[in-house]
């Protein structure tokens, strides 16, 4: 199937039109991926999806992901409520810029949000492309990297004393559950290879990434800083601007992004769905049809 697809014109993204997610083939779901996997982004405008709707398209590109720090709304247990109340004076959640849960084993594939509640003004999200970011990183920085693991965590901002931990619960109205399991740490290669594309990419940033093996702190800490400073230049990124209805899918393996603010009087209500880890690479999960969801069930 051809879509009707319109580049973003900036490092990556793109908006994908005139299509209906509540019944796609198989055929469709594959060149989702492909264009998924072309260009990073992709926006759906004028969708209206529920929530069962949300979680069988999630299921269409692999399985759900585990969001260890996210309450669940009722009745689906893979659905988060991105919120913020137009009063709310807690700091603007996801600021910083990073990589959905890299401090996991198998991180997840993509992230899918859809537009609940969209503010007149404000709210871009922000990504960057990391495979343009590993493309022009100069030579003498790269030879630092190479071969290098980077130590991520989830201990900065899920910790009990992180940022979102038992300071932050006064005025927040997302359901946000830290614990003690954030002061784990895991490695991942800082230069990963995609697993569907093949292509090489930076993978995580400073933030989730608390040091680098085999390197003290007095040395990492600058080539953290360094290595953020070029992988979030402007040349790499692309803003996201919402519309109400519109769901947003990106490739979590291949991005940074951030949320940014500028709503300040208005609510926000995104709902989020991760797509986890998916064993069969680039296999498309089946038609949204044959998921095996049921809406009767929770």
């Amino acid at each position: 199937m051809e879509l009707d697809i319109t580049p973003s014109g900036q490092a990556c993204g793109a908006t994908v039109r005139v299509l209906d997610l509540r019944s796609v083939d198989t055929t469709t779901v594959a060149a989702i991926r492909s264009a998924w996997l072309e260009h990073k982004v992709l926006a759906f405008p004028d969708q209206q999806l529920d929530d069962f709707d949300l979680e069988r398209f999630v299921l269409a590109f692999g399985p759900f992901g585990s969001d260890p720090y996210f309450g669940s709304i009722p009745g689906h247990d893979h659905v988060a409520a991105i919120r913020r109340r137009a009063d709310e004076t807690s700091p603007l959640f996801a600021e910083n810029w990073h990589t959905d849960w890299s401090f996991q084993e198998y991180p997840p594939d993509g992230t899918c949000l859809m537009a609940r509640v969209v503010p007149p003004t404000g709210g871009d999200t922000l990504f960057a492309d990391q495979q343009a970011a590993l493309a022009a990183l100069p030579d003498d920085l790269r030879s630092r990297i190479e071969g290098r693991r980077a130590i991520h965590s989830a201990r900065g901002g899920y910790a009990p004393d992180g940022t979102y931990g038992a300071d932050d619960v006064a005025d927040r109205s997302m359901d946000i559950v830290p614990n003690e399991d954030a002061y784990a740490t895991r490695t991942h290669p800082w230069i990963r290879t995609h697993r569907e594309t093949g292509a090489e990419t930076l993978y995580s940033t400073l933030g989730y990434i608390i040091g680098i093996e085999g390197m003290s702190d007095d040395e990492a800490r600058p080539l953290l800083g360094e290595m953020y400073g070029h992988q979030t230049s402007e040349e790499f990124q692309y803003r996201h601007r919402w519309e109400p209805d519109m769901l947003v899918m990106w490739d979590n393996r291949c991005l940074l992004h951030r949320a940014t603010g500028g709503y300040d009087g208005h609510d926000r209500l995104l709902h989020r769905a991760t797509i986890g880890y998916n064993p069969d690479f680039g296999s498309p999960a089946g038609s949204l049809g044959s998921t095996g969801l049921d809406r009767s069930v929770t």
